[in-house]
This record gives structure tokens, sequence and C-alpha cells, in this order.
């Protein structure tokens, strides 16, 4: 028995140490990068633009295409109209069985559809002596065009590769947010554990300051006022430990369901400091400019307004429309001879709409889409202005949120350092404990004021990456190639 317990004495450290994770920032951004809801939300989104391209990009190879009715039965009284112009009524009995091939290829410098099909059909009469007849086309070609002055396709190639590039760069920019998502998260929980353990200490020693006082107050040394000040500071202390006990799990489990942690128990580090570099303001909006998704959005935004200008002039006043079909055929009763002495099937239709008065419908559409290409271009200039602005200001601040940094961290060691003197003065009676409060909630405000100061620290430098997709320390453009769609 003696044995079992020593066991587990001997495994009960590594128990309870297996239950908590102790964890880095940079590891929080790798792991969230991998697995918070935020990746598999961007990710969907990225799979769903390239599956888009790629559907853009099929559209104009060869498409080919099976169609069959097998089989089609039809017993019912149907209104035809004979050789002498009278409709009559006859009762169908049939059997119908249909198969056709086609090839279609859409043909983009014109904006029309070119297709290859050939169909064969048999029919059964049921009731009669010669009941079955067949019909064939071999080979048949099309070409259909609705519109001769607008051509959908000459866009897409356009736009559809401005908006794949455009979700790429999305991607990457959403990637970086992940990581500022990453720091508010992290130091959330950082600053919730600093201040639970700033408020056990404090609880510890305003009880031990408040037993002194009590002794204090018996001798006579201080007045009664100041020993209920000193009880009122430690049942608040008490509070704020409760208090903070709370904000700790609510920190922890927010960190750990969006990093999918198995534990909410989770130590963490104070991060680092970065390497010293400089960022050029110039070098800033170049390298913004150069991978931004904005920049590719101004350009889709000015072609999308462009095309529905190009459609409203194209199919507002005189609308063309082509349709040509050059093939042979042939029908009989008899199978065998269904691919001798094919008649010809030519059909060529131009279609021609002209609006002659239409209450201004037509103007009015042009006009609105001329306004609308107005509107695009004047939001994309107040945009660029904009996206060049807030690059230009974040530099600014980048610059001199390091000084902000060390002269948080400085103010802190000297908070820190006057409550220790302020503590052990109060002791011996030198200052009132009104001073000594003042002391505590400085030296907690500068601790707290200096972790504040390090998550500006840390969220600024890589919203500085979001804005320009560059790395900086590592002096490249910021790329993500290990995307999965298949």
């Amino acid at each position: 028995m003696k044995k079992i317990y020593l066991i587990l004495i001997a495994f009960l450290p590594l128990i309870s140490f297996s239950q908590s994770q102790k964890i880095s920032l940079d590891e929080a951004i790798i792991i969230a990068k991998k697995k918070s809801p935020d990746y598999k939300t961007n990710l969907n989104i990225n799979q769903r633009s390239y599956w888009r391209f790629k559907n853009y990009k099929a559209r104009f190879l060869p498409q080919f295409r099976l169609d069959a009715t097998l089989p089609e039965y039809r017993n019912s009284v149907r209104r035809l109209t004979n050789d002498a112009g009278q409709d009559i009524f006859v009762n169908q009995d049939q059997l119908l069985i249909e198969g056709g091939l086609s090839i279609s290829q859409n043909i983009p410098y014109t904006g029309g559809t070119l297709s290859v099909y050939s169909n064969l059909e048999r029919v059964e009469l049921f009731g009669l002596d010669d009941n079955i007849g067949y019909s064939v086309i071999p080979f048949s070609l099309r070409y259909r065009q609705n519109s001769l002055f607008y051509n959908p396709y000459r866009w897409d190639k356009k736009i559809e590769p401005l908006i794949y590039e455009e979700s790429k760069r999305d991607f990457i920019e959403k990637m970086e947010q992940i990581s500022i998502n990453t720091c508010q998260r992290y130091f959330s929980l950082l600053k919730a554990q600093m201040q639970l353990r700033i408020a056990k200490t404090n609880l510890s020693n305003q009880d031990t300051l408040y037993q002194i006082s009590k002794g204090r107050f018996k001798v006579g040394k201080i007045a009664e006022n100041e020993l209920l000040q000193m009880e009122l500071t430690l049942l608040n202390s008490e509070n704020n430990v409760t208090k903070n006990t709370i904000e700790l799990k609510r920190t922890s489990q927010n960190i750990a369901r969006y990093l999918e942690l198995t534990t909410e128990d989770i130590e963490l580090d104070i991060p680092d400091k970065l390497a010293l570099f400089n960022v050029d303001v110039d070098k800033a909006i170049q390298e913004a400019q150069s991978n931004r998704k904005a920049v590719i959005e101004f350009r889709r935004k000015r072609l999308e307004a462009e095309k529905e200008l190009a459609r409203a002039k194209g199919t507002n006043k005189v609308e063309l429309g082509l349709n040509a079909n050059f093939g042979i055929s042939q029908n009989g009763d008899d199978f065998n001879n269904l691919f001798n002495n094919f008649n010809k099937q030519q059909i060529l239709s131009l279609s021609l709409s002209i609006p002659i008065f239409d209450w201004g419908v037509s103007k009015s559409r042009r006009k609105m889409a001329e306004a609308d290409l107005d509107l695009t271009n004047n939001n994309i200039e107040q945009d660029k202005q904009a996206f060049e602005q807030e690059i230009y200001l974040h530099v600014l601040n980048w610059t001199n949120q390091r000084d902000f940094l060390a002269t948080s961290e400085k103010a802190k060691e000297i908070a820190i350092k006057r409550y220790e003197i302020s503590k052990k003065r109060y002791v011996l009676g030198k200052i009132t404990i009104t001073d000594l409060n003042i002391a505590l909630q400085e030296k907690d405000k500068a601790v707290l004021q200096y972790l504040n100061s390090l998550e500006k620290f840390w969220i600024d430098y890589y919203t500085l990456r979001q804005l320009t997709l560059y790395d900086f320390i590592n002096d490249k453009k910021i790329e993500i190639e290990d995307i999965l769609y298949e």
C-alpha cells in the first residue's frame, strides 16, 4: 500500500503539469493560423474564390455533352394542322427514343458560342402497320450570339483574373489579421494573469499591514479612522481577487477556444522586444501598392463600372443578334438508308431590335451607368488617398512606439520601487495610509500600463505587416503558399 502511495506522489507533479500548457506569443500565432475559426473561415472563402476562377477558365474550354430521352411514351389527343391548313385532333400513341452528342465552345473574341452536334431519333407508333420512323442529324454546326455590340466574355477576361488575384491577397491580409486577433486574446489573458497576481500580492500585503495597524491602534499610535481605512483597503483587495479570478477564467476560455487547446490552464510568457529595424514611409507605401488587395480592388471596381456602361450602350439602342446553323439531316422508316442522300440543313438569321419611343428608358439606363462610373472613379480616388494616409500615419506611429514602450517599462520599474519604499516607511510610521494607497494605485497602474504598451507594440507590428504585406525584419514580401484546394 505504501508503494502505491509513493508512486502516486511521484507521478502527481507530472499529472498536474500535463494539465497546463505553456505557450509563447509566436506559438499562439502559429497555432491560430492553423486551427482558429478565423483561419477556417478564411480558407473556405479563398477556396470558393479558387473554384470560381476554375469555373471561369473552364467556360472557355470545349464542353462535351450527351442529351438523351430514354424513353418517352405518350398516349394522348393532340391538335395538329394538316396540309390544307385545317386544325384536326388526332390520337397519338407513340414511344420516342432520342439521343444526341454536342461539343460547344464559347468564343471570347466575339461573345458568341460555336457548337457541333449530332442527333438520332426513333419514333414507334402503336396501332399502325408502318409504325417505326427514324430521324438523324449526323452533323450540324451552330453559332449563336445574342448581341453584336456587347461582348460579356471580353469583360470577363479582364475582371475574373483580378477577382482571383484579389482573393489571394485578401487571404494573406486576413492571415495577418489572425495574428492581430491572437495578440489581443493573448494579452487579454496575460493582463488578467498579471492583475490576479497583483491582486493576490496586494491582498497578502494589505492583510499584513492591517495586522500591524491593529497593533499600532491598540498602543495608540494611530487613530481609529486610519485603522478603518486600512480595513476598507483589505476588503477591496479581497474583492479585486474575486473579480480578477473571474476575468482570468473568461480570458483563458476565450483564447483556449480560439486556439482549440485541450486545456484552459495556460501559462503565458511576456513577449520579447523585436529587433531594431527602420521603416521608410515611401518603402511602406510602395510595398502596399504592390502587395495589397486594395490596389487590385480599385482596378476591379472601375472595370465593373465600365462593363455596366458598355452593357447599357450595347443593348439600349440597336440590338443585333446572330443565329447560324449549317448541317445535314435525313429521315425515313428504314434505318439502313438513313445515311444516304442527306438533306441540307441551313439556317441564317439576323435579329434586329430598335426602340422607337420608350419614354427615355434607354437614355436613363445609359445615364445611370455613366453616373455610376463617375461615382466609382470618385470613390476610388478618395479610397486611394485614405489608403496612403493610413499607411503614412501608421509608419509614423510605429517609429515612436518603441520609445513609448521603453518609457512605460521605466515607469513600471519606478512605480514598483516607490511602492516598496512607501510600504517600509508606513511600517515605520513615517507616512500615512493615504500616501501608501496612492503608491499602491500608481504601482498597479504602471504595471498594467506597461502591458498595454507592450500589447499595442505587438499589435502595431502585425498591423504594419497587414497594411504592407511586407516583412521588414527579413526584408521580403509576405506570401502564403501552403493552401490546399483539392
